[in-house]
């Protein structure tokens, strides 16, 4: 059974078994509870405080990717793909990696704070997804329009949005309204809760948006 779980911000728990943490914060630096686990992979998409603090849930064999390229662990294929964290290149925030891994048959993948419409050659690159973690809230990511083309351009049976305001974080980010307010007539959003347990035939078969909650 796959579980995923939602810390806030663009930090996700998602474990089979095996414990995947994307993104990991530290919880008091933004103002929202920390994450309480301890990953047997971590993902960074990029190096800013807010994404990166490892330390929050490394556990004694943790392994970190941080980095494009391709890796394997275990019987895990990840894919990190290089992007940019803004429009411009890279030239405002830097770049940020945007990462592909499968478990249970299921494909995910991880946008980070991605601040750019995805290219063909990332496009390329990242291949078919059935269940796409996506920044929605506008200022240092893309914004709720942006995230809907991104959506269309991946063509996911689930999108889940991530980075944008909640209660009690200090990053001055937008709210979910204005990706909700896209989602009419794009997809059906499902209000899922703080964690969703499914398996690979439970995936809708088409668009859903499921959002969580802290």
């Amino acid at each position: 059974m796959m579980k995923i779980r939602w810390h806030g911000h663009a930090c996700f728990e998602i474990s089979d078994g095996q414990v995947v943490v994307t993104d990991p914060h530290d919880g008091r630096s933004i103002g929202i509870p920390p994450p309480r686990v301890k990953a047997d992979i971590v993902l960074v998409s990029h190096n800013h405080f807010d994404h990166n603090s490892v330390r929050s849930v490394k556990g004694a064999s943790s392994r970190v990717y941080d980095k494009a390229g391709k890796f394997t662990d275990g019987k895990m294929d990840i894919l990190g793909v290089p992007s940019f964290h803004d429009d411009a290149g890279g030239a405002k925030r830097g770049p940020v990696v945007l990462f592909k891994f499968s478990m249970d048959g299921i494909r995910f993948c991880h946008l980070g704070d991605l601040g750019c419409v995805l290219g063909e050659s990332e496009l390329a690159a990242i291949g078919e997804v059935d269940v796409l973690f996506v920044p929605v809230g506008n200022i240092f990511t893309i914004d709720a329009v942006k995230a809907w083309q991104v959506i269309r351009s991946l063509n996911p049976l689930v999108a889940i949005p991530m980075h944008y305001r909640v209660g009690g974080l200090s990053i001055s980010v937008k709210t979910i309204d204005p990706f909700l307010a896209e989602a009419n007539g794009k997809a059906e959003a499902i209000n899922v809760g703080n964690v969703i347990e499914f398996d690979r035939q439970d995936l809708p078969e088409t668009l859903s948006a499921w959002i969580f909650s802290l």
